[in-house]
């Protein structure tokens, strides 16, 4: 039978080590519980090694699940993992776990459930090797951290949460209706920009179809006849010829004509050139924070990224409070998954005030990147002693508020596009048929 060692708290909070022998690490797990000791690290980790060198170092198999063993792969089992685990993915493992442990399985064997039921792939590969260290002795968060392709700081330090408290199956079922929440509110903003971007570039195609097919012909016919034409004219025949037309044209050592693309694969390569620049701006922490300041800025659609990201730090934050993560790390996990430089530099300040010994609601009063109904009702939180409660209902707040925006602001890009449509195609119109009428005008005298 394996021996193992751990680190506990008395309930009187003094420290104990000592070793125990048990068939499996939550057997012994739950043989130091019951002699009224509380498993500890300097992280609130639970940490049970196996001695080295011990009788039967060999894990012993969970109930209902025989020992895992190390399967060769020849050529044809070679996989290429490429990218990390969709969220849709995760999400669905995440819920079967907490059905699973809600159901009294043992961690190990619902592992082991988990990864027969996953297709070949690079989450099949992880619980595999998942599995294989919890069978070693390794505790699930620890296993967990090892693959941040599938498993991230969060998700990793709320199981590690759930290991030291012994609700596991809970911290699971608020994992997933996190990720369920997080992913649903990712799928309205995408989807309310798919009608937009759909028909914004249709327009665009068909907008430099006609200056690229139609406008030539008519400054074929513009050039047979010798008169002014108008400034509107000469700006579309100007543009259609830098769209169409070649940037430059040379002529090689051997007469062959050569010449630099037009403007239309400029004008495609400039969004992806866009891109790459603020990709290079956001190397630096500065540059970050700058881009998004600038967006947070942004006319509309500021207001509606402010109101994503409130509902996601405040979900993330009391997540990890009501599972019992300490208020330091909690506010160091969420400014590091928040994904905006500029709510990452408040939580940071909120974190240092917090750690001498201040508030939570006035430093981040004093940042000014949230409206007085967070703060107030955060600071309410705190009186009450029920801060994750609060936050939870902030974020439930932001996300209706979200919702209505996303849904106002389709309704509002609709007649916008509309009129923008209308000038663009009635300017080519009264641009082309202005020297036309001249012209009528002067074959008639």
């Amino acid at each position: 039978m394996p021996t193992y060692t751990y680190e506990a708290l008395t309930a009187a909070g003094k420290a104990q080590k000592g070793s125990i022998q048990a068939a499996n690490s939550e057997e012994a797990t739950a043989r130091i519980k019951s002699q009224g000791l509380f498993l500890s690290s300097p992280l609130r980790e639970m940490k049970v090694k196996k001695k080295s060198g011990a009788p039967g170092a060999q894990a012993a198999p969970a109930r209902g699940g025989g020992a895992r063993t190390a399967k060769k792969k020849g050529f044809g089992d070679i996989q290429i993992n490429i990218g990390g685990v969709s969220t849709k993915d995760l999400t669905t493992l995440t819920r079967q776990f907490s059905t699973l442990q809600d159901a009294g399985l043992p961690i190990l064997r619902s592992l082991q459930v988990l990864e027969a039921q996953q297709k070949p792939g690079l989450l099949k590969d992880i619980l595999t090797e998942v599995a294989e260290d919890v069978s070693a002795g390794s505790t699930l968060s620890d296993a967990m951290s090892r693959h941040p392709k599938a498993f991230d700081k969060l998700y990793c330090k709320m199981i590690a949460a759930g290991e030291v408290a012994g609700v596991l199956e809970m911290i699971l079922k608020r994992l997933a209706d996190f990720l369920e929440k997080a992913a649903r509110l990712k799928r309205k903003i995408v989807g309310a920009m798919i009608y937009p971007a759909v028909v914004i570039s249709v327009a665009a195609i068909i907008v430099f179809g006609i200056m690229i097919f139609i406008v030539p012909k008519f400054i074929e016919i513009f050039d047979q006849f010798d008169t002014e034409l108008p400034w509107l004219t000469l700006f579309l025949i100007n543009t259609s010829k830098w769209i169409g037309g070649p940037i430059l044209v040379w002529v090689g050592a051997e007469g062959n004509e050569g010449q630099i693309v037009p403007g239309l694969v400029w004008l495609l390569l400039l969004p992806i050139v866009a891109w790459m620049l603020i990709k290079l701006i956001r190397k630096s922490e500065g540059g970050k924070f700058f881009i998004d300041a600038v967006v947070l800025k942004a006319p509309i659609f500021g207001k509606l990224v402010e109101k994503a990201t409130i509902a996601k730090f405040t979900r993330t934050l009391g997540t990890l409070i009501h599972a019992g993560v300490p208020i330091l790390d909690s506010l160091n996990i969420t400014r590091e998954t928040t994904g905006n430089a500029v709510y990452q530099r408040a939580l940071l300040r909120v974190h240092d005030s917090v750690r001498q010994g201040d508030s939570f609601a006035e430093p981040l009063r004093q940042t000014k990147v949230c409206d007085s109904i967070v703060t107030n009702m955060i600071d309410v939180g705190e009186e009450t002693g029920e801060l994750d409660k609060m936050l939870e209902k902030i974020a439930e707040n932001y996300d209706d508020e979200v919702d209505t925006m996303v849904a106002s602001l389709v309704s509002l890009l609709e007649p916008i596009m509309v009129v923008i449509l209308g000038v663009i195609v009635g300017g080519i119109v009264v641009a082309l048929f202005l020297p036309m009428v001249a012209l009528i005008q002067t074959v008639g005298q």
